[in-house]
């Protein structure tokens, strides 16, 4: 069965809460064209070059998925081209990057999914594996079956200029969409405070590179040193400042067009310093560093204590989005990205 009949899409999956965002990325490129949305999932008319669809900054996953009422896994164990033309699709030019492969499926010990994992064996030479590169699912959704396969080994949230994890650090599509709402195209300078493994601030020297200054700070020198790993690894080293310093201390490093922060929260924060104190104090340092007309972003889960603070500063909220995060324990976190001007009156 050729690429024709089978009705290919692209399939996106995005922390929920940010699909303005996805959307809006998606409308920049003339190459996609939106077909539907189902939950937290966006289908896209087919593109032939995956490239386009891997360089997408504001996606979780994405999909090549074909779709069909008859798809179910004895259906495409009969019908095993089906699943090869998904293959062949995400594979071309990156064989060297697959090397393992796993079947996410309902009974997936059953006959028919032991044979289309034969079948995977003999025509791909793959390996199966839990921790695998090419990663298929045959699912139903609703009336429908679906086949997808991931386009790429590792979800495209994780970027190749984390040198390693950082626990507790910044989603990448989350510091990539708080970065779009900062107004940056007409920045030229940016400030990161609390800058962490500098998620947020990299983002920001590889989407907006008219940016001339690009300053970070963080009191944890631990921090510090895997941040000036990362930003090495971006290629940003010529171009970022990360200093060490602290809020409390008002360090003196210029004024911004534009001033980020994913805030510490909770057992982040140390024990003798109270979240209102800190935040209270970032608000200040904010509003004393940031030029007229300029942005403040941030991120937190403490959005109440943030918000009260900023009712009674010299900002305006202008946009807010609000996320939900599943938890390794089951449940949700439910952060906000927080978008604030000045009053100049």
């Amino acid at each position: 069965m050729g690429m024709k009949e089978l009705n290919l899409e692209i399939k996106l999956s995005y922390v929920t809460g940010l699909r303005s965002i996805v959307l809006n990325e998606i409308n920049k490129k003339k190459v996609f064209h939106v077909r539907r949305e189902v939950g937290d999932s966006i289908y896209l008319d087919y593109v032939s070059n995956l490239d386009e669809v891997r360089e997408l900054r504001s996606v979780a996953r994405a999909y090549v998925v074909s779709q069909d009422t008859k798809y179910n896994p004895l259906y495409i164990s009969n019908h095993k081209s089906i699943l090869g033309c998904l293959i062949e699709a995400v594979i071309a030019g990156n064989e060297d990057e697959f090397k393992t492969f796993k079947i996410t499926c309902a009974g997936s010990d059953s006959p028919e999914i032991r044979d289309i994992s034969e079948y995977i064996k003999k025509t791909y030479k793959l390996i199966e594996t839990e921790e695998s590169d090419l990663k298929i699912h045959i699912i139903k959704i609703e009336d429908e079956w679906e086949v997808g396969i991931q386009s790429t080994p590792r979800p495209l949230s994780l970027r190749n200029y984390k040198v390693r994890h950082m626990s507790g650090a910044m989603d990448p599509t989350i510091a990539y969409a708080l970065n779009s709402l900062c107004e940056l195209e007409r920045a030229e300078s940016y400030l990161n405070i609390f800058s962490g493994s500098a998620t947020l601030l990299i983002e920001a020297g590889l989407c907006y590179p008219k940016l001339k200054e690009i300053v970070g700070f963080d009191n944890n020198k631990k921090h510090l040193s895997l941040a000036i790993q990362n930003v090495k690894e971006a290629g940003l080293i010529q171009k970022a400042r990360l200093k060490e310093a602290d809020i409390f201390d008002k360090p003196d490093l210029g004024r911004f067009d534009a001033i980020t922060s994913d805030l510490p929260f909770g057992m982040v924060v140390s024990k003798n310093e109270d979240l209102e104190t800190l935040y209270r104090t970032f608000i200040e340092y904010c509003e004393e560093k940031l030029l007229p007309n300029g942005t403040l972003g941030v991120y937190t889960s403490e959005y109440e204590i943030i918000e009260s603070i900023l009712r009674k500063s010299r900002f305006k909220i202008f946009q807010s989005l609000q996320l939900k995060l599943p938890t390794n324990v089951g449940g949700y976190l439910r952060p906000k990205i927080i978008v604030c001007k000045l009053q100049t009156s």
